[in-house]
């Protein structure tokens, strides 16, 4: 087993990101090995993979045992299709639940998205931490972000801003990337268009500004990948690098160091919910597949309950 999982890690997992690949590597495949390393395929029974996944959970998450279990099933696919095993067992098994519950997510008062946003003003984060709370974007798909895909609405079109300039009644921002493995969104549905806040367009017209200075500054070392959100000299931002400098400001707004940059998104949806836009709406806007991936994965932050997120936010913020 050990060996299929190594043939696995070598040759199967060219659609991932180089941190899930690291996660594989560091984490799940030697908490499976420790367990099923020496057991040999053909041997390899359901009642193996169950203890396996049972010792998993008596020490890490739930999603940790589940993650563990697909790693098994894709390893064993890819052995089968070689011919080195018979029959995918690890298919069979439920995963267990773990002992240890993940980090649970939270979001912001209305109140405290206020405090943030007013001690993340002049900073460089701004921009992505106003559109993220007021746009709903994953973290990672505010960092793919690129200006022609920043727009207004003139001439019966959207524009891009770098073309049309930022004075539209409209703006918008196309979702159509995303800071993953192939640089696609995470669902069809997470493909999206979406209408900005005033806040957001007045950031974004900012933030323009500031990179064009940091391109002055930079001269022969900038690096034009026509990001949103860039370093100092144009290449893309680190998400650990992102999330260092969101917690300073966090202390700064007085919220402490415990926030990380994707409960700005649950924020996101709890003030919508909360302002009465109901959750079919609030799935489109997030990019869900369906309501039932916004009433679980938000569930703290959803209210029983209409308008769009942009009007709303203008309501919200002025």
């Amino acid at each position: 087993m050990s060996d299929a999982l190594d043939d696995w890690l070598a040759h199967g997992l060219n659609d991932v990101s180089a941190r899930t690949v690291t996660l594989y590597q560091g984490t799940i495949v030697p908490l499976l090995s420790e367990r099923l390393g020496t057991v040999k395929l053909k041997d390899l029974t359901a009642g193996d993979v169950q203890s396996a996944l049972t010792a998993v959970a008596a020490r890490m998450s739930t999603r940790t045992v589940q993650i563990s279990r697909n790693v098994l099933v894709r390893a064993i696919r890819q052995a089968e299709r070689d011919g080195l095993a018979a029959r995918n067992v690890a298919a069979l098994v439920k995963p267990p639940k773990g002992q240890r519950a993940g980090r649970p997510s939270k979001s912001l008062t209305l109140e405290q998205a206020t405090a943030l946003m007013d001690a993340a003003k002049g900073t460089r984060l701004e921009a992505y931490i106003i559109l993220s709370l007021l746009a709903g974007l994953r973290t990672e798909e505010a960092r793919a972000l690129r200006w022609d895909h920043v727009v207004g609405w003139t001439g019966g079109q959207w524009q891009p801003v770098t073309e049309a300039g930022f004075d539209h009644e409209q703006l918008a921002v196309f979702v159509w990337r995303s800071d993953r493995a192939g640089g696609d969104t995470k669902t069809p549905k997470s493909r999206r268009t979406l209408a900005l806040a005033r806040r957001c367009a007045t950031a974004l017209r900012e933030q323009k500004i500031r990179q064009v200075a940091d391109r002055l500054a930079a001269g022969w070392l900038w690096q034009d990948h026509n990001l949103v959100f860039a370093s100092t000299i144009g290449t893309p931002l680190d998400d650990h690098n992102v999330r260092r400098q969101f917690r300073k400001i966090t202390e700064s707004a007085g919220l402490g160091s415990t926030w990380v940059p994707r409960e700005l998104r649950h924020t996101f949806v709890s003030l919508l919910s909360a302002h009465g836009v109901p959750v079919e709406a609030i799935a489109l806007l997030a990019g869900h597949n369906q309501t039932a991936t916004t009433e679980l994965v938000y569930r703290h932050q959803i209210v029983p309950a209409l308008t769009r997120g942009a009007e709303v936010m203008d309501q919200i913020f002025g």
